[in-house]
């Protein structure tokens, strides 16, 4: 029961995340999509582990480039980004061709993965990241209802449910909340499995400790 949401003190929660890791400031949308998070917590899983509240506040931070608010991919990639995050989908010359060319880059990276068709079918580009946590590809946004309407992941209060659905049910990997923060084990670095395997997951123990100590 120590870990258990009851009520959380927001002034206090906004004051210790501001020192942590805002520098300072906080923007009204960072406080706004915080806000939205706490509330479908509290409304939903009241009873749940703190930790577990922590660690979606940290997959957002991070996943949004700590805006808080819903985003998508760009593509906006340099031929060597492009080779860095893309290594085996496309070759050197293939990278000076295709970067500044956002939704061909799209179309050629997430073909035929993900539930999706392939490079001619525009798939890659329709069904690309977006959201407070990035679902991509055709079979991700079937799982959340907006196969038709991908564009409805940008929706606020829909991020949100997809965030929490997917971390807690494990709709994202297979790997839940509840595999890693419970009364007998707390992996804040082997949480980053639950949404992209080991991408940035001594970062994002850093933003969940810090999210959790604001929280408690």
């Amino acid at each position: 029961m120590l870990n258990r949401v009851t009520e959380i003190d927001r002034a206090r929660f906004y004051a210790r995340i501001r020192e942590s890791l805002a520098g300072g400031r906080l923007t009204q949308g960072q406080v706004d999509g915080m806000n939205l998070i706490l509330d479908r917590f509290e409304a939903t899983h009241a009873l749940s582990d703190k930790r577990w509240l922590a660690y979606m506040l940290a997959t957002a931070w991070h996943e949004t480039g700590a805006k808080m608010q819903p985003v998508e991919e760009r593509f906006n990639y340099s031929p060597a980004r492009l080779l860095t995050v893309f290594p085996r989908r496309f070759s050197a010359d293939e990278a000076k061709e295709f970067a500044g060319h956002p939704e061909r880059i799209a179309n050629r990276a997430y073909a035929k993965r993900l539930g999706n068709g392939g490079e001619a079918t525009g798939d890659g580009w329709r069904y690309r990241g977006r959201g407070l946590v990035h679902i991509t590809g055709r079979a991700n946004y079937r799982t959340f209802g907006i196969e038709r309407t991908p564009e409805r992941a940008l929706e606020p209060e829909l991020a949100v449910r997809i965030l929490m659905n997917g971390m807690v049910s494990g709709a994202f990997s297979g790997r839940r909340l509840a595999d890693v923060f419970s009364w007998k084990r707390e992996d804040w670095v082997g949480a980053r499995a639950i949404v992209n395997g080991k991408d940035r997951a001594e970062d994002l123990a850093v933003y969940g400790r810090a999210f959790f100590e604001a929280l408690t």
